[in-house]
């Protein structure tokens, strides 16, 4: 048997991953967050602009869901083991890796569908998804046992050539402890799951959302705008030359928002489910026994009026701010759960806003986007919440003078205003 096939999805971990060793994790990406942003994100962005923009002078529609997943996969294996697969290059090459995490995430829906005894006497009869669920686990777990071999030469040659690696993998093999290598595939193998298909599926729809909803666009575009030229000037080249530094992108609260309400529409994960440990009784008196299993729909529980109001079907970023509109609310997490709550929650949640922000803002910065005509959008059931044909769109040039002219008379005013009452 595979050593990836009891610890593929992330939910199907044992309780003695999260326990202690998951507070080394947190303690590892709390310090992962400080040295990435100018270190992988900055320059991932970039590259995936302009990649676009050659595309974009070919004239054809892309399909923007495949190429995030492409971005996002390449910027995951970079942090979680220091190697760049380059799915996103000339061509869009396939990858063993990326196609066999594709299947094995496909076929273990069916696990999710399907009676377990009806699941397990496939398995055992080598029939359906079970076989390739089971191939695909094979070349996940050889890719990433060559990647642990190699990565321990290159540790041991590092003490003598002083090259260090500072990828997760290596840091976790770095530690007093000592970690089998089922351990390190799971930790860089869940790394991957976490931040991947999750990142990329949400940036599709809030996408998607904002090309149906312009006026969100034009305040994010305003807000991208107001920051770029206190910190850069009114030169727009200058905007475009360099990846944003993570003090700007910090500053992108609006954007954060129309993300947040992006995942609250739209959660990259749309049902999650829970193990009852012991006896409980749930808020509204439902008893729940010990073995028994709930699944919740993450999907349903941001779209409740009872919860959101009477608006809880609009695409409204505003929802997530204060009333002056300058700082961002998060809202409990037992009622966000789009990132899940309590001790499961994401531990890479500031990460993941972190890069969405980034990618997003580079592509609204330099590319107005239209769905390709005659496209059609609609939802793929899936463990996570793809777009069934993916997100066709046609590229076009931004105009960002009237936009850097609007934070110029903005700032003018501002300037007037107080000369005024400095007269009086």
């Amino acid at each position: 048997m595979s050593c990836l096939d009891k610890g593929f999805l992330i939910l199907m971990v044992t309780r003695g991953f999260f326990k202690g060793r998951r507070l080394r994790s947190s303690l590892l990406l709390e310090r992962y967050a400080k040295l990435w942003p100018d270190g992988l994100i900055g320059p991932y962005s970039l590259g995936f602009v302009r990649f676009l923009k050659r595309l974009r002078l070919e004239g054809k529609p892309v399909d923007l869901q495949d190429l995030l997943l492409r971005l996002t996969f390449d910027n995951i294996c970079g942090l979680a083991f220091g190697k760049d697969p380059q799915t996103l290059a000339p061509g869009l090459p396939d990858n063993t890796f990326s196609s066999a995490f594709d299947r094995a995430t496909e076929a273990s829906l069916q696990r999710f569908i399907l009676p377990e005894v009806v699941w397990k006497l496939k398995k055992c009869l080598g029939l359906g998804m079970e076989v390739s669920l089971s191939r695909s686990l094979v070349q996940l777990d050889k890719y990433m046992s060559d990647i642990i071999n190699t990565r321990k030469l290159e540790l041991m040659s590092q003490q003598k050539d002083g090259n260090p690696h500072d990828d997760l993998l290596s840091r976790f093999m770095k530690k007093k402890e000592s970690y089998t290598d089922k351990f390190l595939q799971h930790v860089a193998l869940n790394f991957i799951l976490a931040g991947r298909d999750t990142s990329s599926v949400a940036l599709s729809w809030f996408f998607w959302l904002v090309i149906q909803n312009p006026v969100v666009e034009q305040k994010i575009l305003q807000e991208i705008s107001t920051v770029l030229v206190e910190t850069r000037g009114s030169d727009t080249s200058s905007w475009l030359e360099e990846p944003l530094a993570f003090e700007e992108v910090d500053r992108l609260t609006y954007l954060k928002a129309a993300l947040s309400e992006t995942l609250r529409l739209y959660p990259s994960v749309p049902e999650d489910s829970k193990h009852v440990v012991v006896d409980d009784v749930l808020p509204d008196g439902t008893f729940v026994p010990a073995g028994s299993s709930i699944t919740y729909s993450i999907y349903s529980a941001g779209r409740m009026k009872s919860t959101w109001g009477e608006d809880c079907l609009e695409f409204k970023p505003e929802r997530w701010l204060t009333l002056d509109g300058k700082k961002f609310v998060m809202h409990e997490q037992y009622k966000f759960v789009a990132f899940n709550a309590g001790p499961r929650i994401c531990l890479g949640k500031d990460l993941a806003y972190l890069q969405m922000k980034s990618v997003a803002a580079a592509v609204l910065l330099r590319h107005r986007l239209t769905v390709a005509p005659g496209h059609k959008v609609e939802q793929k059931m899936s463990l996570t919440l793809f777009m069934k044909d993916g997100l066709k769109v046609d590229l076009h040039p931004r105009d960002l003078t009237p936009f850097v002219n609007s934070v110029n008379e903005v700032q003018l005013i501002q300037i007037l205003n107080g000369d005024k009452d400095e007269c009086s």
